[in-house]
């Protein structure tokens, strides 16, 4: 059976996020993050990375950065990296991610998924295959998933969400439990995959 392809997008949030203090803070963007969180979008068919900062000079430096990738010498040298980074599109909030996305899915609402590390079992989660079933009852709505750097999203950003995933749990005995971002994301793109697959069966 041929699969029904939900219309995902990921936003990958610098600021507002959380400091290990639960102050609200802005964080750098970094090089790993743009590349590896890029390519796994890709590969899981997500139809586009928003990268999202208030900071004017990661912008600037952010597109510098992109603008090789764009030039002919690198698709030459690294083809796949230069198609996945074509995804990325930065925006200054969650809101301006939003309405790029709104504007491209010809006025469709916006299903907006969070999911953090210390969520809790009272924040009312739902699992990956019950948020691809959302998405899929939804007639063709698509989903935003939104993940924080630092510390983690703030609250309202969480509280205003239609939809909050689940956290990662390892199995350190100790509780450790803080992968990086990009390790996240990949994860989830995996479980959301899967939740996917088994629907379309």
């Amino acid at each position: 059976m041929k699969e029904r392809k939900a219309n995902i997008y990921l936003g990958l949030v610098h600021g507002p996020v959380k400091n290990k203090y639960g102050k609200e803070v802005t964080t750098s963007v970094t090089n790993l993050d743009v590349h590896d969180i890029a390519r796994s979008c890709r590969t899981f068919g997500f139809k586009g990375y928003f990268i999202i900062t208030p900071v004017w000079a990661q912008h600037d430096l952010l597109g510098k950065m992109l603008g090789y990738w764009e030039s002919d010498s690198a698709n030459l040298y690294n083809p796949d990296r230069h198609d996945a980074l074509k995804l990325i599109k930065l925006v200054n909030t969650i809101e301006e991610s939003v309405c790029a996305i709104r504007e491209r899915e010809e006025g469709r609402d916006v299903l907006v998924a969070v999911t953090g590390a210390n969520f809790q079992e009272d924040d009312g989660l739902v699992e990956a295959h019950e948020l691809m079933e959302a998405v899929a009852e939804a007639n063709g709505r698509p989903l935003l998933l939104l993940f924080g750097t630092g510390h983690g999203l703030v609250s309202s950003i969480v509280e205003s969400a239609d939809y909050r995933l689940t956290p990662i749990v390892g199995l350190a005995e100790d509780g450790y439990n803080h992968l990086s971002v990009r390790s996240a994301v990949a994860i989830y793109c995996e479980r959301l995959a899967c939740a996917q697959r088994n629907s379309d069966k």
